[in-house]
């Protein structure tokens, strides 16, 4: 695949001079979501690898390749989507497009460097993250709750907190598009405790996006409840305000566009999942936490070397739980994916459901995952979950 590249382009990536490339003007005609392309050398675990940066017209996501893998997506791009790539190496910066006709040959540019340029340290996989709430910018709520100085210096105890803010407001900008878009959003947030995300979210949705929300939080413990509520009264935050009461007990009064359950504990999770699908919510955001309720009731002779030890138990248990979670989620009609939250070094709890609406479920989709449900069920020996009872009582199971 390395004989489909301009020959100056294969030399850099095989002797590794490449500093950094970039795919552009996309081919007429080609369905991928890609506009842009960013390539740089990176170094995993201690060998040279290539950091490709996938921009589409709402995101950007990652890939880190090794050598080989790397030159066949390169390749595969400049065949499928692009037809323009500028590259730089130590000596020189080059632009070339591919060949219109077969038999033709690179249309090629090269201007060499007046002068070498230097060694960057750009291979560092530690380069700072490009956030969207970047540190080093002054940001009010983050101040206000601890989490950086007022010169938008994040605290070093607070590191992990602030990477996982981050993280969530990724996952939340990769579903907006999901949501109305001529009306204020209704979002309501179950279990808010102290609520990082919960202003993280007004932030995400009120100042950069431009977006009117009115966001609800919801928690049991009425001093938490009264702290936030100062806060967002000190920071002037419109349409945000913080409510004490349970996830069954609440009542909305308008159509709810995205409900977000962050660490509520074991089955009440279930409890704001089962509100959710009341409510027909477009997207559903849930950070399970503790899930104790299947564990204990593991049964499968096959499974017994694994479940005599109570820690492998433990976590089967929460993948498990997890994993029927997302199969009744696809049931009721969402498409339903389990993402990594945030690196387990800062939380083991670091799986998210995230779950968005189908315009219409085809009849035959809800009856397969129902049947996959109780098979599930079946080979591992557990009974009618409390997710399941609960939609049940509300009239939405099958």
């Amino acid at each position: 695949m390395i004989a489909d590249l301009p020959e100056p382009l294969a030399d850099a990536l095989r002797e590794r001079t490449l500093r950094r490339l970039t795919l552009s003007e996309r081919r007429p005609g080609t369905t991928s979501p890609l506009v842009k392309v960013q390539v740089r050398p990176i170094e995993l675990q201690g060998e040279t690898a290539w950091q490709f940066t996938l921009h589409e017209p709402q995101k950007a996501l990652h890939e880190n390749l090794a050598p080989a893998p790397a030159l066949r997506r390169l390749a595969q791009l400049l065949h499928d989507t692009f037809r323009q790539v500028h590259w730089s190496t130590g000596s020189e910066d080059s632009s070339a497009r591919p060949p219109r006709q077969p038999g033709q040959t690179w249309q090629l540019h090269r201007t060499p460097r007046r002068s070498p340029a230097p060694p960057t340290a750009e291979t560092a996989h530690n380069r700072p993250k490009n956030y969207l709430l970047p540190e080093g910018v002054p940001c009010p709520f983050l101040h206000e709750m601890g989490v950086m100085n007022p010169q938008g210096q994040v605290h070093r105890p607070m590191m992990a907190k602030f990477r996982q803010i981050n993280r969530f407001l990724e996952l939340v900008r990769d579903v907006l598009r999901e949501l109305p878009a001529d009306r204020p959003l209704r979002v309501i947030d179950f279990g808010c405790g102290k609520s990082y995300l919960t202003f993280a979210l007004h932030h995400l949705l009120t100042h950069i996006e431009n977006r009117p929300a009115q966001i609800t939080g919801l928690d049991l413990k009425p001093d938490v409840i009264a702290h936030c509520q100062g806060v967002a009264q000190r920071l002037h935050c419109a349409g945000l305000d913080f409510q004490v009461g349970s996830i069954a007990g609440f009542t909305a009064t308008e159509p709810v566009d995205l409900v977000v359950s962050l660490h509520a504990c074991d089955t009440a999770t279930d409890d704001a999942l089962v509100q959710a699908l009341r409510w027909e919510a477009r997207v559903i955001l849930a950070v399970p936490c503790c899930q104790h309720e299947l564990a204990p009731q593991l049964t499968n002779p096959a499974l017994e070397p694994l479940l005599r030890h109570g820690l492998a138990r433990e976590r089967l248990g929460t993948l498990v739980t997890d994993a029927l979670r997302a199969l009744v989620l696809e049931r009721e009609g969402y498409t339903t994916q389990m993402v990594e939250f945030i690196d387990l070094e800062h939380t083991p709890k670091n799986v998210l459901l995230r779950a968005v609406r189908r315009p219409r479920q085809p009849p035959d989709l809800t009856a397969t995952r129902h049947r996959e449900l109780l098979a599930y069920r079946e080979c591992l020996g557990l009974p009618e979950t409390h997710l399941e009872r609960r939609l049940a009582e509300t009239g939405l199971a099958p």
